[in-house]
């Protein structure tokens, strides 16, 4: 015979069967109007706390300023060359240089 102790883990509540009658129940729905009033209020409070956290001088938004006015000089000094006019320069700067700089070669087998 078999121990009661072997089943004692065994769950022995009622097993669900689905239901095919093809009734399903309704969900109750949260009103939206708590919801919209309450994302509201966070956008405000976010408004007002980004608002006065900026704390910088004088001096800190002049070199942010100058800062990005010489990002703008740099992109548009690179724009200014096409890929093939700056490939073509780069190699008669190489062509101008002295042997003393070519990168000599490297074999394992010699």
């Amino acid at each position: 015979m078999v121990d009661e102790d072997e089943y004692a883990c065994v769950n022995k509540a009622q097993l669900r069967i689905k239901d095919t009658s093809g009734i399903k129940k309704k969900k109750k729905k949260k009103s939206n109007k708590e919801t919209e009033k309450a994302i509201e209020s966070e956008v405000k409070q976010q408004i007002k706390q980004h608002v006065n956290t900026d704390t910088r001088t004088k001096a800190e938004l002049a070199f942010q300023k100058m800062q990005e006015k010489m990002q703008k000089q740099r992109i548009l000094q690179k724009a200014e060359m096409t890929h093939k006019q700056r490939v073509e320069k780069f190699n008669q700067h190489l062509d101008s240089l002295t042997e003393h700089f070519d990168i000599p070669k490297v074999s394992w087998t010699k």
